[in-house]
């Protein structure tokens, strides 16, 4: 198993900025963004110590895919995917919330409900329900995007009332999200998987809404097999998942939630191997491609060239 890209040095033609975000590098060139996706994996706003090899290859290409699967609905900040851990886009100025749509009750929202909240960001939750039970529709409950520390549940009421979107952009907003969730769930459900819930980042680029960052990805989303759904809810069972909810199970279950005081476990080979093989699974489950691997030393190679000759191009 190949180690992981942890970090990356590179020096593009025309780069004037580097920025090491949680789990990519972004390297600004000239009005662009050549982002990197790196193997660093995060979870309750934490980067873990250890890679996860091709983690960042799974996350690039499914979102290269899932933006052009998406288009119709929302233009997006997207210029050329010329490496499978490569996306080149628009710079744009992010909106500061990250609008999270939820279609089961699981997660952090079943957290909430499970220690009694029968409301999450300002919408209504019924009672009864039970852990990864669908909810009667689709609701969004937005968080803010921190810089540091943890990202925070927010109304919709107090977004507009924080001036921190408009009323006439947030609905534009909510409006793609639904959208989005739809033809999400559309297209899991072709691939036997069920979209659980997800996040979207919209920003402006000359004055238009457009979708940025990744969409549909392990790491932006949850995904549950269709078959068999229904009989593990009756039954009581866990259901079969494809995301990165199961590290922040394993996270939790071994004493960690990114609170002060608390140490990150000792991530073994065994369970970063195993957390690389789910992410792989994943991949192949929802694109129904075959994934491809290489080394370090040769990706490193293959994105300095393919990046380098497409920015020759643009």
């Amino acid at each position: 198993m190949s180690q992981g890209i942890k970090y990356t040095q590179f020096n593009f033609p025309g780069q004037t900025d580097k920025y090491v975000g949680k789990v990519r590098d972004v390297y600004t060139v000239q009005d662009k963004l050549v982002m990197v996706a790196s193997d660093r994996i995060s979870a309750f706003d934490v980067v873990l110590p250890v890679p996860i090899p091709f983690k960042g290859q799974v996350l690039n290409q499914i979102a290269g895919i899932m933006l052009e699967k998406t288009k119709d609905i929302v233009p997006n900040w997207v210029i050329s995917v010329p490496d499978p851990n490569v996306t080149i886009g628009r710079k744009c100025d992010p909106f500061p919330v990250e609008m999270v749509i939820r279609g089961y009750l699981t997660g952090h929202a079943w957290r909430e409900y499970r220690d009694g909240k029968r409301s999450l960001c300002g919408v209504p939750l019924p009672e009864g329900l039970k852990e990864h039970d669908r909810l009667p529709e689709p609701i969004i409950t937005p968080t803010t995007k921190a810089h540091e520390g943890h990202d925070e549940d927010i109304s919709r009421e107090e977004i507009i009332r924080q001036g921190l979107i408009t009323e006439a952009d947030y609905a534009q907003l909510e409006n793609y999200t639904y959208k989005l969730f739809a033809r999400g769930t559309e297209l899991a459900s072709e691939q036997g998987l069920i979209l659980v819930d997800t996040k979207y980042e919209f920003g402006k680029y000359n004055g238009e809404i457009i979708l940025i960052d990744e969409v549909h990805t392990p790491d932006s989303s949850r995904y549950f097999y269709l078959k068999g759904y229904g009989a593990r809810q009756s039954k009581g069972e866990e259901q079969k998942q494809l995301s990165k909810e199961f590290v922040r199970q394993w996270l939790i279950s071994n004493g960690f939630q990114g609170k002060e005081g608390q140490n990150i476990p000792e991530m073994t080979k065994e369970f970063v191997d195993s957390v690389s093989q789910r992410y792989i699974e994943l991949f192949e489950q929802i694109t129904g491609r075959y994934f491809v691997k290489d080394t370090v030393e040769n990706i490193i190679k293959r994105i300095d060239t393919n990046v380098n000759n497409t920015l020759k191009s643009l």
